[in-house]
């Protein structure tokens, strides 16, 4: 067995644990801890497999940023989880039959897979460049155009989000930069000659 084999192995059987965990830990905080244990897993995979972009993504975006956005949520909010239980409960029976209608559709599927005898692999001739070089051209070169627009649907949804959550209610204060540079001290400050020995 050679050592990618070996390390193949070790990084499945921590992306199976550590998905397994996530779905049976009474904790949200070790949830959240095993979801991070099968991302990690998951970048090991995808490191033996040649991707190294993908797999420094899959670390920084979703173990730096997402995994634990969800931890600080997680701890920052006081939830009830009795009463997450008890919806939990209620909704067992439909959650179980959509399982068992997922496994039977998995079943149909591996069911009726068959390999052809003449089927053959397609085997490329690598280029001289690296994966995040040939990704880089790809998407910085071949496909910059639709690689901006993308950018900028983002900002749009990122300008529209921000613009249907801002809203002015009143009752509240709200912070007025100009205002607050514009201020004159003479107004906002008033000099009080206080004595000795006398109060305010």
């Amino acid at each position: 067995m050679t050592v990618a084999v070996f390390a193949f192995y070790i990084f499945a059987l921590v992306v199976i644990g550590s998905g397994l965990m996530v779905t049976i830990s009474r904790n949200p905080v070790h949830a959240v801890l095993w979801l991070i244990s099968a991302f990690v897993g998951a970048t090991g995979l995808f490191v033996l497999l040649g991707a190294e972009f993908v797999a420094m993504l899959l670390l920084i975006v979703y173990v730096g940023a997402v995994a634990v956005l969800f931890l600080f949520v997680v701890m920052m909010l006081d939830v009830d989880f009795a009463a997450l239980k008890g919806e939990m409960a209620r909704a067992m029976p439909l959650a179980l039959l959509i399982g068992v209608v997922l496994l039977m559709q998995i079943g149909l599927a591996f069911g009726s897979w068959r390999i052809s005898s003449g089927a053959t692999q397609a085997n490329p001739t690598p280029a001289d460049i690296d994966n995040a070089r040939a990704i880089g051209l790809l998407i910085y070169d071949r496909y910059i155009y639709l690689f901006q627009a993308a950018g900028l649907v983002l900002l749009v949804a990122m300008i529209g989000a921000i613009l249907l959550t801002l809203r002015h209610r009143t009752g509240i204060k709200r912070q007025n930069v100009l205002h607050q540079m514009w201020r004159d001290p003479a107004e906002t400050i008033e000099m009080k000659d206080i004595k000795p020995g006398q109060g305010l």
